[in-house]
């Protein structure tokens, strides 16, 4: 993740330290102009305050020299801000997480003086702080089923081919590592062979998965793994559901259906993190639909730009829990913020 975004950044970066260079060196050159002026002045009128002055120190291009400082102008920040705007929109990054980088970046930087040298490390602290109050805070999902008393529900929510219905059998080998019992209901009824396909992952877990035929009602069948499960005093129910935006009006009544029959603890949103803006734009049309809790991003291992990670939790206001890295079930990686940022090289 972030393979192509770092290395854009980095070339922003040093742009943005040899802009600091040039700006300085004209505020050097126009001093000295204005020096070699007030000179010419002193020449005729007041030579010998041209002499106390060089004598106490007080000369402008000696300051200046001393210092080796220049004021981060408006018209600089722009300038700069345009190209790190681009790199941004290009890494996935969604405009309305740029404006609000912008904002931070303007606040901090703007009137600012500061040393040529330092130019790079403090754009990138701004950058890093304005980064960090992106991502929502987030919860140790395993802690939070365990603390329930009682029978824990989470239904899955998704586009068709995101991962979900893998991630969900990675979050059930979790559960069963941490002795967490679950049971697995194949509420996608809809696509072919997606209830096979969670089966399958309940056979090679050695977990029940409750089901029924295509086109029976999905509500019906989380309800039956939630009466299920509470018989047998399981701690977990996960529910896959259908994922199909062609149809974005029908699917989004089943979701209500389902989360109202089932109830759910926790809803998550399975996205691909290689989609980009597509991936956000889905999240907030579950977000506004069904209200989900939390967001788990497949692909993340061939995710180079990374901008869906840094968007969507803004975007939505709800935290990331996992990275998926893989296809075995031990490739969920626990979403880490400082991880995140530290690997864009701040």
């Amino acid at each position: 993740m972030f393979g192509k975004f770092k290395e854009k950044l980095k070339g922003w970066f040093k742009k943005s330290e040899e802009k600091a260079e040039e700006t300085l060196k004209e505020e050097v050159k126009a001093v000295k102009k204005i020096e070699k002026i007030k000179k010419n002045i002193k020449e005729i009128a007041e030579p010998e305050l041209e002499v106390k002055e060089k004598k106490e120190g007080k000369g402008v291009i000696k300051k200046l020299k001393e210092k080796f400082k220049f004021k981060i102008t408006e018209q600089y920040f722009e300038e700069i801000f345009s190209d790190l705007e681009l790199i941004l929109l290009e890494n996935n990054v969604a405009f309305e997480v740029a404006e609000k980088i912008k904002s931070d970046l303007k606040k901090e930087l703007i009137g600012l003086e500061i040393k040529k040298e330092e130019v790079e490390e403090k754009i990138k602290e701004t950058l890093k702080i304005s980064l960090e109050t992106l991502f929502p805070e987030s919860f140790d999902l395993v802690e939070k089923v365990r603390k329930k008393q009682g029978l824990f529900v989470i239904t899955f929510f998704g586009i068709n081919g995101s991962g979900k219905t893998t991630t969900i059998a990675k979050i059930a080998s979790l559960l069963q590592k941490n002795n967490l019992s679950c049971v697995l209901a194949a509420s996608d009824t809809f696509r072919a062979a997606s209830i096979e396909q969670l089966e399958k992952h309940a056979n090679n877990l050695g977990i029940k998965i409750i089901k029924s035929k295509y086109g029976a009602d999905p509500a019906s069948v989380a309800f039956d793994a939630i009466k299920h499960a509470s018989s047998r005093n399981i701690s977990c129910v996960l529910v896959d559901t259908a994922g199909r935006m062609h149809t974005k009006q029908d699917l989004m009544r089943e979701m209500e259906k389902i989360s109202r029959v089932s109830k759910p603890d926790l809803k998550i949103f399975v996205a691909e993190s290689i989609t980009g803006n597509d991936a956000i734009e889905q999240a907030k049309i579950f977000n506004e639909t069904v209200g989900i809790d939390a967001i788990i991003l497949t692909k993340a291992d061939v995710d180079e730009r990374g901008g869906t990670a840094i968007s969507i939790s803004y975007i939505t206001g709800k935290p990331i829990l996992f990275l998926g890295t893989g296809q075995n079930y031990k490739d969920l990686e626990k979403f880490d913020k400082e991880k995140i940022i530290k690997s864009l090289g701040l």
